[in-house]
């Protein structure tokens, strides 16, 4: 659903393998080992992505901003100070990106769908990882469906990728299947799946993610570097200015109106609260937060978050 006359550019509410594939080219310049998070927590910080997993290199004396989990303690024990582990990166590295393609996500009154920037997004992960040699796998969960991919090595991992993320079902209405929230679900999976070492990357508004979807993504978070990327849309955040306007999608159409100061002001309270809460909850487990709204190019948006690749 957009609002009617935002957008006029190509495939606003659609992704093609094509598409997807062209963005290889841009992808060649994001770099996936250091991370430079510019977050919605307040400051900035610099983080080389490396997970517990990775090959051991050498013990040095413990520095502020020194991953807690990488303390060498039977060095420590030795010594009148913290040591802490050093991992020299290993090839071929799990890579694992998860895009919500729930219906939530074909939303947008600005640029392109959440759904759309995510998978544009998550292309350009896929062939980044890809470019460095390491291995790639995924899961792409709508309402209905959730296909898992799991990690390989080569082109035609990053292209089975693209395809399935381009065919999936879910860019068609569907109903929710009966069971397992299909955040949570998506969430447990890569609970399942990600191996020490890992780099997770979910892309998402994190819409109804809950106790239990915590719960898979902070366990996660204990043995592999998680990126989250945070997508929404300026509607969501705050309420156009006084006046009565009309949503349409191809079946349905609504009419909002925002003279209302109070409902105007509580509106833009429950996403803070929202954000507030996911903010909190990535601060508690070391969980990188990365914005990314529907008027944001990924392409740059990446590069200057992830940092751009110097060879």
């Amino acid at each position: 659903m957009r609002l009617e006359h935002i957008h006029e550019g190509a495939s606003p509410v659609s992704v093609s393998q094509p598409g997807l594939i062209r963005l290889s080219g841009p992808a060649r310049a994001i770099a996936l080992n250091v991370l430079r998070v510019n977050s919605l927590q307040t400051g900035a910080y610099v983080s080389r992505f490396r997970g517990r997993g990775m090959e051991f290199d050498e013990s040095r004396p413990y520095q502020p901003g020194d991953d807690p989990r990488s303390i060498d303690w039977r060095v420590t024990a030795r010594s009148t100070t913290a040591y802490t582990k050093l991992f020299r990166e290993e090839r071929e590295r799990p890579v694992l990106v998860a895009v919500d393609l729930r219906s939530n996500m074909h939303f947008a009154t600005r640029g392109c769908f959440k759904s759309v920037n995510a998978s544009r997004a998550a292309a350009l992960l896929a062939w980044s990882a890809h470019h460095r040699g390491d291995r790639l796998g995924g899961l792409i969960f709508g309402d209905s469906v959730h296909r898992e991919l799991k990690p390989r090595l080569g082109r035609r991992s990053a292209l089975r990728f693209v395809h399935e993320l381009a065919e999936h079902p879910d860019w068609q209405p569907h109903d929710r299947q009966a069971g397992m929230d299909p955040l949570t679900q998506a969430m447990a999976a890569l609970r399942r799946v990600a191996r020490p070492g890992s780099l997770v990357v979910v892309i998402s508004d994190f819409s109804g993610f809950n106790r239990a979807a915590q719960s898979y993504l902070s366990s996660v978070a204990r043995h592999s570097e998680v990126l989250a990327v945070f997508v929404s849309d300026p509607l969501e955040r705050e309420l156009p200015p006084p006046g009565r306007y009309r949503l349409v999608s191809d079946d349905d159409e609504l009419a909002i109106d925002t003279y209302a100061a109070p409902a105007r002001r509580d509106y833009s309270q429950a996403f803070e609260k929202r954000l507030h809460a996911l903010e909190r909850f990535c601060q508690t487990y070391r969980v990188h937060l990365m914005p990314m709204s529907t008027d944001d190019d990924p392409v740059s948006t990446l590069q200057t978050t992830l940092g751009r690749r110097t060879h």
